[in-house]
C-alpha cells in the first residue's frame, strides 16, 4: 500500500500541469530562440561571398538587432584562477539574449577544436547553450553546430 501510495505522488509530480507548462514554455522560448538565429543566417549565406569571420559577425549582429534581439559582441570572458580574475584576450563572438553563446567561423570544416573552443566558453561561463556556426558552406546546416551543457 506504502509502495502505490509513493508511486502515484511520484506519477502525479511527474505530470503536473504546472511542471509540463513551464517545460514547454522553456522548449517554446528554445525553439523560438534558435529560430531567430537561424533565419538570419539565410539571407547572409545567401551572399555567397566567402567573407572573412568579422563581415560575418556584424552582419548577423546587425539582422538580429533588426529583430529586436539583446545581444552582445566580442564579450570579454575573464578566467578566475586562485581567487583572481584574468583577462586572457577570451572573446565571445555574440550573446543572444543572455541565453546563447554564437561561435562564428568561415573555415572549410567544423574541426573537433572548433567544438572545443565553444564547450570551453560554454563550461568557463554561466551559459549552457551554444551555437557554432560555420559559413563557409555551400548548405547552412551543414555549418551548424549546437551544444548544451
Amino acid at each position: 500500500m506504502v509502495r502505490s501510495k509513493r508511486k502515484q505522488k511520484c506519477q502525479a509530480h511527474k505530470k503536473s500541469p504546472q511542471r509540463t507548462q513551464s517545460t514547454q514554455r522553456k522548449k517554446s522560448s528554445t525553439r523560438s530562440l534558435v529560430i531567430s538565429l537561424v533565419l538570419p543566417l539565410k539571407f547572409i549565406v545567401l551572399l555567397d561571398l566567402r567573407l572573412l569571420e568579422s563581415a560575418y559577425e556584424a552582419c548577423l549582429m546587425y539582422e538580429l538587432r533588426l529583430r529586436r534581439l539583446n545581444v552582445e559582441h566580442q564579450k570579454p570572458l575573464p578566467i578566475f584562477y586562485k581567487d583572481v580574475i584574468l583577462d586572457c584576450g577570451y572573446r565571445l563572438d555574440i550573446v543572444v539574449e543572455n541565453q546563447v553563446i554564437v561561435e562564428i567561423k568561415s573555415v572549410s570544416g567544423i574541426a573537433p577544436i572548433h567544438e572545443a573552443q565553444l564547450l570551453s566558453y560554454l563550461k568557463m561561463s554561466d551559459y549552457k547553450r551554444g551555437l557554432l556556426i560555420n559559413f563557409n558552406v555551400t548548405m547552412l546546416k551543414d555549418g551548424l553546430r549546437r551544444m548544451r551543457l
